[in-house]
């Protein structure tokens, strides 16, 4: 049992697809859960009735300042915070290690741990490509982590020490192509202006380290800021062929095929593009 040592933290907004499993992955822990919804207006609230959660309203600016929010405001009695969205489930195995891991003493030198998610597209586990293992701090002691102030691929950050629990968190991702490709295009948006107004950059001390040598969650954000580096229009190509190819992103199959197509390939495009569409914008308004 968890509910002296951890609360569970749940961001929500029109989820009625996907709270329901959500909630009952987690009901094996036995511990607080707290949603915080930002408006739902399907049946995301009536559903949660009928879970012993306690429900939180604000409205949403951005995912990190949505997080922040929550650690700020909610009444959390517990030492322990685990960060989830809807479309997350915890395995049974997740389970049985955090309640192993809460029920020995932890070294107060630990304050976070990362977790893989294992990324479920049209059903298929995602398992090649180098989307898997993909480490997150979503597990931190209270007051000692906070969400990055970015708009978009935000992390958490984690004041100390963190270590890697072995078994995984699943992330549905989507429920359809549409819902994937519209979400995707909102994302490259802001994808677009945080690279081309260096929004992350004036925030480089409380972001995420990008180090070689780092833990899993630093060395990932090394490697993109090595994609960063590249020209528009070329690193997309250059990627794709790396994890389609030479990480073997093709073991995926036909769903695999839509799935690094679209994400390593499409998507990284779209912000090129959208970054190319800015800069034309601003040396139009530089002539004017």
């Amino acid at each position: 049992m968890l509910d002296r040592s951890l609360s569970i933290i749940i961001l929500s907004f029109n989820e009625e697809k996907n709270i329901e499993a959500c909630l009952q992955s987690i009901l094996a822990l036995n511990c607080p859960i707290f949603l915080v919804d930002s408006g739902s207006t399907d049946q995301t609230l009536g559903i949660v009735e009928k879970y012993p959660v306690q429900v939180f309203h604000h409205p949403f600016e951005n995912y990190g300042a949505q997080r922040n929010w929550a650690f700020e405001h909610l009444p959390i009695q517990t030492p322990w915070i685990l960060n989830m969205d809807a479309d997350h489930r915890i395995t049974p195995e997740l389970a049985i290690e955090l309640l192993q891991i809460f029920s020995n003493t932890i070294s107060e030198e630990i304050k976070g741990f990362l977790i893989s998610r294992r990324t479920l597209f049209m059903g298929k586990w995602m398992k090649y490509g180098g989307h898997y293992p993909v480490y997150h701090a979503i597990l931190f002691r209270k007051g000692f982590g906070k969400c990055e102030d970015k708009l978009y691929d935000q992390h958490f950050v984690v004041e100390g020490t963190c270590e890697t629990i072995k078994t995984d968190m699943i992330d549905t991702l989507t429920d359809s192509l549409q819902s994937f490709t519209e979400r995707h295009n909102r994302w490259s948006t802001l994808e677009a202006e945080d690279q081309f107004y260096g929004y992350a950059a004036k925030n480089t001390a409380q972001l995420v380290q990008a180090k070689a040598n780092g833990n899993a969650q630093q060395r990932r954000r090394y490697a993109k800021s090595l994609y960063e580096k590249f020209p528009l229009f070329i690193r997309p190509f250059v990627y794709f062929i790396i994890r389609y190819f030479i990480k073997l992103g093709f073991l995926d199959g036909g769903r695999g095929l839509i799935f690094h197509f679209l994400q390593g390939f499409w998507f990284r495009f779209l912000v090129d593009a959208k970054i190319y569409e800015l800069k034309k914008k601003r040396l139009g308004e530089m002539k004017r």
